[in-house]
Protein backbone atom coordinates (compact mmCIF):
# COMPACT_ATOMS: atom_id res chain seq x y z
CA UNK A 1 0.00 0.00 0.00
CA UNK A 2 2.62 2.21 0.46
CA UNK A 3 4.21 2.34 -2.82
CA UNK A 4 0.83 3.12 -4.36
CA UNK A 5 0.75 6.07 -2.34
CA UNK A 6 4.01 6.76 -3.50
CA UNK A 7 3.32 6.05 -6.91
CA UNK A 8 -0.18 8.70 -6.81
CA UNK A 9 2.43 11.22 -5.35
CA UNK A 10 4.83 10.86 -7.96
CA UNK A 11 2.25 11.10 -10.46
CA UNK A 12 0.20 14.03 -8.71
CA UNK A 13 3.41 16.07 -9.09
CA UNK A 14 4.21 15.02 -12.67
CA UNK A 15 0.21 16.17 -13.57
CA UNK A 16 1.15 19.93 -11.60
CA UNK A 17 4.08 19.95 -14.34
CA UNK A 18 2.34 19.47 -17.14
CA UNK A 19 -0.12 21.90 -15.98
CA UNK A 20 2.00 24.48 -16.57
CA UNK A 21 2.87 23.79 -19.40
CA UNK A 22 2.33 26.59 -22.14
CA UNK A 23 1.11 23.89 -25.06
CA UNK A 24 -1.43 22.60 -22.34
CA UNK A 25 -2.91 25.53 -21.82
CA UNK A 26 -3.91 26.54 -25.49
CA UNK A 27 -5.49 23.14 -25.24
CA UNK A 28 -8.65 24.16 -23.09
CA UNK A 29 -9.89 20.31 -24.02
CA UNK A 30 -6.50 18.58 -22.58
CA UNK A 31 -6.26 21.02 -19.77
CA UNK A 32 -9.75 20.42 -18.53
CA UNK A 33 -9.53 16.69 -18.59
CA UNK A 34 -5.93 17.30 -16.41
CA UNK A 35 -7.53 19.17 -13.89
CA UNK A 36 -10.33 16.89 -13.55
CA UNK A 37 -7.56 14.07 -12.95
CA UNK A 38 -5.53 16.10 -10.47
CA UNK A 39 -8.03 16.51 -8.69
CA UNK A 40 -9.29 13.15 -8.40
CA UNK A 41 -5.54 12.12 -7.70
CA UNK A 42 -5.73 14.70 -4.85
CA UNK A 43 -8.71 13.59 -3.20
CA UNK A 44 -7.13 9.70 -3.22
CA UNK A 45 -3.67 11.32 -1.64
CA UNK A 46 -5.60 13.05 1.01
CA UNK A 47 -6.93 9.76 2.34
CA UNK A 48 -3.28 7.82 1.47
CA UNK A 49 -1.34 10.41 3.79
CA UNK A 50 -3.64 9.96 6.25
CA UNK A 51 -2.89 6.26 6.08
CA UNK A 52 0.82 6.96 5.62
CA UNK A 53 0.74 9.09 8.85
CA UNK A 54 -1.09 6.04 10.97
CA UNK A 55 0.84 3.29 9.43
CA UNK A 56 4.12 5.09 10.65
CA UNK A 57 2.49 5.99 14.01
CA UNK A 58 1.69 2.01 14.29
CA UNK A 59 4.87 0.96 13.60
CA UNK A 60 6.87 3.13 15.67
CA UNK A 61 4.44 2.18 19.00
CA UNK A 62 5.31 -1.29 17.88
CA UNK A 63 9.14 -0.96 18.20
CA UNK A 64 8.61 1.00 21.11
CA UNK A 65 6.78 -2.03 22.90
CA UNK A 66 10.04 -3.93 21.56
CA UNK A 67 12.76 -2.20 23.05
CA UNK A 68 11.21 0.40 25.56
CA UNK A 69 12.24 -1.15 29.11
CA UNK A 70 10.36 2.22 30.78
CA UNK A 71 6.87 1.08 32.75
CA UNK A 72 5.38 4.31 32.36
CA UNK A 73 5.93 4.61 28.77
CA UNK A 74 4.87 0.99 27.70
CA UNK A 75 1.66 1.80 29.61
CA UNK A 76 1.11 4.84 27.30
CA UNK A 77 1.78 3.23 24.56
CA UNK A 78 -0.16 -0.20 24.79
CA UNK A 79 -3.55 2.67 25.14
CA UNK A 80 -2.74 4.44 22.32
CA UNK A 81 -2.10 2.00 20.36
CA UNK A 82 -5.43 0.39 20.02
CA UNK A 83 -7.26 3.61 18.58
CA UNK A 84 -4.24 4.05 16.30
CA UNK A 85 -4.48 0.10 14.76
CA UNK A 86 -8.28 0.74 14.53
CA UNK A 87 -7.79 4.11 12.72
CA UNK A 88 -5.66 2.59 10.28
CA UNK A 89 -7.69 -0.19 9.82
CA UNK A 90 -10.51 2.19 8.67
CA UNK A 91 -7.88 4.61 6.43
CA UNK A 92 -7.45 1.41 4.63
CA UNK A 93 -10.50 0.31 3.86
CA UNK A 94 -11.37 3.83 2.68
CA UNK A 95 -8.16 4.32 0.39
CA UNK A 96 -9.03 0.60 -1.26
CA UNK A 97 -12.41 1.82 -2.50
CA UNK A 98 -10.93 5.53 -3.40
CA UNK A 99 -8.22 3.12 -5.14
CA UNK A 100 -10.92 1.12 -7.17
CA UNK A 101 -11.10 1.95 -11.42
CA UNK A 102 -12.34 5.45 -12.08
CA UNK A 103 -15.04 5.51 -14.75
CA UNK A 104 -13.98 8.74 -17.10
CA UNK A 105 -17.95 8.88 -17.51
CA UNK A 106 -18.50 10.03 -13.69
CA UNK A 107 -16.93 13.23 -14.60
CA UNK A 108 -19.02 14.78 -16.86
CA UNK A 109 -21.77 17.55 -16.92
CA UNK A 110 -25.46 16.19 -16.94
CA UNK A 111 -28.90 16.85 -18.42
CA UNK A 112 -31.32 16.39 -16.09
CA UNK A 113 -34.79 15.89 -17.13
CA UNK A 114 -38.04 15.11 -14.36
CA UNK A 115 -41.14 14.66 -16.28
CA UNK A 116 -45.02 13.85 -15.24
CA UNK A 117 -45.97 10.32 -15.38
CA UNK A 118 -49.13 8.74 -14.41
CA UNK A 119 -51.27 10.84 -11.78
CA UNK A 120 -52.56 13.77 -13.50
CA UNK A 121 -52.11 17.13 -11.99
CA UNK A 122 -51.03 15.44 -8.49
CA UNK A 123 -47.97 14.10 -11.20
CA UNK A 124 -47.10 17.75 -11.90
CA UNK A 125 -46.95 18.40 -8.15
CA UNK A 126 -44.90 15.77 -7.74
CA UNK A 127 -42.67 16.66 -10.45
CA UNK A 128 -42.05 20.27 -9.30
CA UNK A 129 -41.04 18.71 -5.66
CA UNK A 130 -38.87 16.45 -7.10
CA UNK A 131 -37.37 18.66 -9.24
CA UNK A 132 -36.73 21.58 -6.89
CA UNK A 133 -35.21 18.39 -4.23
CA UNK A 134 -32.46 18.10 -6.86
CA UNK A 135 -31.49 21.89 -6.98
CA UNK A 136 -31.33 21.96 -3.22
CA UNK A 137 -29.26 18.90 -3.32
CA UNK A 138 -26.88 20.72 -5.88
CA UNK A 139 -26.92 23.97 -4.26
CA UNK A 140 -25.36 21.86 -1.21
CA UNK A 141 -22.59 20.24 -3.23
CA UNK A 142 -21.46 23.28 -5.03
CA UNK A 143 -22.76 22.20 -8.20
CA UNK A 144 -24.66 24.95 -11.33
CA UNK A 145 -27.89 24.34 -11.74
CA UNK A 146 -29.12 26.23 -15.47
CA UNK A 147 -32.71 25.68 -16.21
CA UNK A 148 -33.13 24.90 -19.65
CA UNK A 149 -37.07 23.97 -20.65
CA UNK A 150 -39.70 23.55 -18.44
CA UNK A 151 -43.90 23.16 -19.16
CA UNK A 152 -46.08 24.23 -16.38
CA UNK A 153 -49.04 22.06 -15.72
CA UNK A 154 -52.68 23.44 -15.69
CA UNK A 155 -53.22 23.00 -11.87
CA UNK A 156 -49.59 24.00 -10.81
CA UNK A 157 -46.45 22.13 -10.72
CA UNK A 158 -44.28 21.31 -13.53
CA UNK A 159 -45.11 18.42 -16.79
CA UNK A 160 -41.54 18.85 -17.66
CA UNK A 161 -38.50 20.30 -16.40
CA UNK A 162 -35.12 20.11 -17.66
CA UNK A 163 -32.03 21.46 -16.05
CA UNK A 164 -28.34 21.80 -16.82
CA UNK A 165 -25.90 20.37 -13.99
CA UNK A 166 -22.41 21.61 -14.20
CA UNK A 167 -19.69 20.45 -11.50
CA UNK A 168 -17.14 17.84 -10.06
CA UNK A 169 -18.33 14.02 -10.43
CA UNK A 170 -21.74 15.22 -11.27
CA UNK A 171 -22.73 12.24 -13.68
CA UNK A 172 -21.60 9.70 -11.27
CA UNK A 173 -23.26 10.84 -8.17
CA UNK A 174 -26.66 11.30 -10.62
CA UNK A 175 -26.65 8.47 -12.31
CA UNK A 176 -28.16 6.02 -9.90
CA UNK A 177 -31.48 9.08 -9.78
CA UNK A 178 -32.71 7.70 -13.61
CA UNK A 179 -35.66 5.92 -12.86
CA UNK A 180 -39.38 6.11 -11.94
CA UNK A 181 -39.96 7.47 -8.46
CA UNK A 182 -43.32 7.08 -7.23
CA UNK A 183 -45.74 8.44 -4.00
CA UNK A 184 -48.82 7.34 -2.65
CA UNK A 185 -50.67 10.07 -0.78
CA UNK A 186 -53.81 12.34 -0.51
CA UNK A 187 -52.97 15.18 -2.94
CA UNK A 188 -54.48 18.51 -2.93
CA UNK A 189 -56.36 18.30 -5.90
CA UNK A 190 -58.54 15.87 -3.94
CA UNK A 191 -61.67 16.38 -1.90
CA UNK A 192 -62.84 13.55 -0.45
CA UNK A 193 -59.33 12.50 1.48
CA UNK A 194 -58.34 9.31 -0.68
CA UNK A 195 -55.06 8.30 -1.62
CA UNK A 196 -53.86 8.48 -4.95
CA UNK A 197 -50.48 6.87 -6.85
CA UNK A 198 -48.67 9.57 -9.13
CA UNK A 199 -45.07 9.03 -10.65
CA UNK A 200 -42.27 10.71 -12.03
CA UNK A 201 -39.58 9.85 -14.68
CA UNK A 202 -35.87 11.26 -14.24
CA UNK A 203 -33.78 11.10 -16.79
CA UNK A 204 -29.78 11.66 -16.42
CA UNK A 205 -27.78 11.54 -19.30
CA UNK A 206 -24.16 12.77 -19.77
CA UNK A 207 -23.08 15.06 -21.76
CA UNK A 208 -21.39 14.32 -24.74
CA UNK A 209 -17.84 15.78 -25.94
CA UNK A 210 -17.92 18.14 -28.41
CA UNK A 211 -16.41 16.61 -31.67
CA UNK A 212 -15.72 18.25 -35.05
CA UNK A 213 -17.24 16.04 -37.36
CA UNK A 214 -17.22 16.77 -41.35
CA UNK A 215 -19.46 15.02 -43.78
CA UNK A 216 -18.87 16.02 -47.35
CA UNK A 217 -22.26 15.44 -49.93
CA UNK A 218 -20.12 13.22 -52.28
CA UNK A 219 -19.70 10.59 -49.47
CA UNK A 220 -22.68 10.14 -49.14
CA UNK A 221 -25.23 7.85 -51.20
CA UNK A 222 -29.14 9.02 -50.20
CA UNK A 223 -32.07 5.91 -51.80
CA UNK A 224 -35.67 6.83 -51.58
CA UNK A 225 -38.51 3.99 -51.90
CA UNK A 226 -41.82 4.79 -52.69
CA UNK A 227 -44.63 2.40 -50.76
CA UNK A 228 -46.62 0.34 -53.24
CA UNK A 229 -49.68 -2.30 -52.78
CA UNK A 230 -50.71 -5.43 -54.11
CA UNK A 231 -49.69 -6.50 -57.19
CA UNK A 232 -47.15 -3.41 -57.65
CA UNK A 233 -49.59 -0.84 -57.78
CA UNK A 234 -48.20 2.37 -56.66
CA UNK A 235 -50.07 4.22 -53.37
CA UNK A 236 -47.97 7.60 -53.44
CA UNK A 237 -48.29 9.47 -56.37
CA UNK A 238 -44.87 9.30 -58.36
CA UNK A 239 -43.19 12.34 -57.33
CA UNK A 240 -43.93 11.59 -53.46
CA UNK A 241 -41.37 9.36 -51.33
CA UNK A 242 -42.37 7.37 -47.92
CA UNK A 243 -38.97 6.80 -47.09
CA UNK A 244 -35.46 7.68 -47.42
CA UNK A 245 -31.98 5.70 -46.41
CA UNK A 246 -28.92 7.84 -46.19
CA UNK A 247 -25.33 5.72 -46.61
CA UNK A 248 -21.67 6.26 -46.26
CA UNK A 249 -20.24 5.61 -49.61
CA UNK A 250 -17.04 4.36 -48.01
CA UNK A 251 -18.69 2.05 -45.66
CA UNK A 252 -21.43 0.68 -47.11
CA UNK A 253 -21.21 -3.23 -48.49
CA UNK A 254 -20.57 -3.85 -52.12
CA UNK A 255 -22.45 -6.35 -53.74
CA UNK A 256 -21.02 -9.35 -55.02
CA UNK A 257 -20.38 -9.85 -58.20
CA UNK A 258 -21.06 -12.33 -60.65
CA UNK A 259 -19.52 -13.43 -64.19
CA UNK A 260 -22.63 -13.43 -66.02
CA UNK A 261 -24.50 -10.27 -64.92
CA UNK A 262 -21.94 -8.01 -64.79
CA UNK A 263 -20.75 -5.42 -61.83
CA UNK A 264 -23.72 -6.12 -59.71
CA UNK A 265 -25.95 -9.38 -60.18
CA UNK A 266 -29.34 -9.28 -57.97
CA UNK A 267 -29.95 -12.69 -58.38
CA UNK A 268 -26.96 -13.73 -56.47
CA UNK A 269 -26.81 -16.23 -53.46
CA UNK A 270 -24.84 -16.11 -50.48
CA UNK A 271 -21.83 -18.98 -50.95
CA UNK A 272 -23.28 -21.29 -48.23
CA UNK A 273 -26.94 -21.46 -50.17
CA UNK A 274 -25.20 -22.24 -53.78
CA UNK A 275 -25.69 -25.74 -55.46
CA UNK A 276 -22.53 -28.20 -56.26
CA UNK A 277 -23.86 -28.24 -59.40
CA UNK A 278 -23.05 -24.04 -60.57
CA UNK A 279 -19.34 -22.77 -60.53
CA UNK A 280 -18.62 -20.62 -58.00
CA UNK A 281 -19.51 -16.71 -58.83
CA UNK A 282 -22.40 -17.56 -61.25
CA UNK A 283 -25.83 -17.13 -60.61
CA UNK A 284 -28.48 -19.51 -60.96
CA UNK A 285 -30.28 -17.31 -64.54
CA UNK A 286 -26.70 -18.30 -65.98
CA UNK A 287 -26.64 -21.69 -65.17
CA UNK A 288 -30.16 -22.05 -66.73
CA UNK A 289 -28.89 -20.06 -69.87
CA UNK A 290 -25.63 -22.12 -70.32
CA UNK A 291 -27.84 -25.45 -70.26
CA UNK A 292 -30.29 -24.27 -73.00
CA UNK A 293 -27.18 -23.27 -75.20
CA UNK A 294 -25.05 -26.50 -74.20
CA UNK A 295 -28.34 -28.66 -75.29
CA UNK A 296 -28.91 -30.40 -78.58
CA UNK A 297 -31.08 -28.89 -80.76
CA UNK A 298 -32.36 -30.94 -84.05
CA UNK A 299 -33.42 -28.92 -87.44
CA UNK A 300 -36.87 -30.26 -89.38
CA UNK A 301 -37.56 -30.27 -93.21
CA UNK A 302 -40.68 -29.40 -95.13
CA UNK A 303 -40.88 -30.92 -98.07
Amino acid sequence: MRDIVEHLQAQSRDLEGRLGDPAVLKDQVQYRALTREHARLKGILTIGERWLALAGRVEEDRQVLQTERDPELIQLVREELPDLERGLAEATAELEMALLPHDPIDDRDVILEVRAGTGGDEAALFAEEIARMYVRHAERRGWKVEPLEGTPGQAGGMKEVIYAVRGEGVYGILRWESGVHRVQRVPLTESQGRIHTSAVTVAVLPEADEVDVQIRPEELRIDVFRARGPGGRRICPPAWSSAARTRSRSTRTRPRRCRCCGPVCWRRRSASRRRPSRPNGVCRSAVAIAARRSAPTTSRRTG
